[in-house]
């Protein structure tokens, strides 16, 4: 099996399901019995495989879990509740106060400020232009330990420099995390870069269909995990390429508890199975989209890097299936960015990217509004930006809708 859907459609079939179900059926139990309390012993203790307890191990997650792995190909995974409760338990197991790390200034919002917070209890972040290799590299302490990057940055679209990135961190020893969730496994692999830990807000273009919250962690085998002070010697067992996820479930996922739900893990692993059909539909939706916006007089700006006037255009070319499914532009200062969504009718006013529905909403307003105009503006978003992620609708109708909107009618 070895095209991408093929793999995903195909993947719960490669363990055993009951009943000759083709998909894995939702366990909805939360604990495990055993006929030998020595057995449930050793699948503690982690000698012998086998289920513990619900909130750090489930048989349908497990399922989602290897399609994901097999995504990602990578090591293992470990799901979470939701894309931030992925993020927050990366950071919280992984390091320690008086420690640093480095992350892309152009993050998601709830990203940013959750990386605040973590220096407010000892663990410092610096923030730089990771479209840039040099100002990560300028960012670097004796005390980093890890860089954060996302492959692109929501809303303005800037594409990190990740194979750079990668090489500087083999070079240092250091953790690279990259946020996949922008682009998804089907239009980039960032274990080709050297990524050491892939994350992906399930709840966007791998579920797909706006009905489950789910976050994951992907190990793609990169890291020397044994050369990372940070792993407890109890996690220090079997194959060193397991360390780090490993203490990542027990600390992060085990301890932290934001476990993801059996119902949800299904709605997820079902609609993983037509992502590539609909990212090639959205992104063939984005690059019409964008190219009817950039040459619109009423429109100012357009940050999508499928356009050749994207400064990182070049480089999403080299590095991705297409070039994404989000962009974002700036109207004319004449126009009037209430008035203009108003008049949309097939693009639906909501939060949310990844959906098969395309969504619109003002950024500096809503999502990026508790940051302030001073960091707004330190990171390029403008008042009048409005962000779409792209569906799956006829791209006719979704063209038609601009043009109607555009022309106030």
């Amino acid at each position: 099996m070895e095209g991408f859907t093929t793999r995903i459609v195909h993947s719960d079939r490669l363990d055993p399901i009951e009943h000759g179900s083709l998909h894995k059926p939702v366990h909805s139990n939360v604990a495990y019995g055993y006929s030998d309390a020595r057995e449930l012993a050793a699948v503690f203790q982690g000698t012998k495989a086998g289920m513990t307890y619900g909130r750090q191990v489930n048989p349908t997650v497990t399922a989602l879990e290897a399609k994901l792995t097999r995504m990602e190909q990578g090591v293992q995974t470990v799901c979470f509740s939701t894309g931030m409760a992925a993020i927050g338990s990366l950071i919280f197991s992984l390091l320690r106060a008086g420690d640093h790390f480095v992350s892309s200034a152009f993050l998601f919002g709830n990203t940013n400020s959750l990386f605040q917070t973590f220096a407010t209890h000892g663990v410092d972040v610096t923030f730089v232009d990771a479209t840039s290799v040099e100002a990560v590299e300028a960012a670097i302490t004796p005390r980093t330990r890890l860089v954060f990057v996302e492959t692109i940055a929501n809303p303005r679209t800037q594409v990190a420099a990740l194979e750079e990135i990668g090489a500087l961190c083999r070079a240092r020893g250091l953790i690279y995390v990259v946020d996949n969730t922008m682009t998804s496994p089907y239009l980039f692999q960032p274990r080709t870069v050297g990524a050491s830990l892939v994350v992906n807000s399930l709840t966007k273009y791998i579920g797909g269909h706006g009905n489950a919250l789910g976050g994951a962690i992907t190990d793609v085998g990169n890291f020397d995990w044994a050369s990372f002070d940070n792993i407890l010697e109890i996690y220090r067992k079997g194959a060193p390429e397991r360390f780090g996820i490993t203490q990542i479930r027990k600390k992060g996922l085990r301890d932290f508890g934001a476990a993801l739900a059996p119902e949800a893990a299904h709605h997820i692993a079902v609609g993983a199975e037509t992502l590539a059909l609909r990212q090639d539909r959205q992104c063939s939706n984005a690059a019409a989209m964008t190219a009817l916006l950039e040459a619109h007089p009423k429109v100012a700006r357009v940050y999508y890097p499928g356009l050749p006037s994207h400064p990182q255009h070049d480089r999403a070319r080299a590095l991705f299936r297409h070039p994404g499914a989000l962009f974002s532009f700036e109207l004319r200062p004449d126009v009037d960015i209430w008035e203009f969504q108003a008049r949309l009718d097939v693009i639906v006013k909501s939060s949310n990217l990844g959906d098969n529905r395309t969504l619109a909403i003002p950024v500096a307003h809503t999502i990026y509004y508790e940051m302030g105009p001073e960091r707004r503006a330190s990171m390029g978003i403008a008042e009048s930006l409005i962000r779409i992620s792209v569906g799956i609708e006829d791209t006719t109708d979704l063209i038609a809708d601009l043009e109607r909107a555009l022309a106030g009618e």
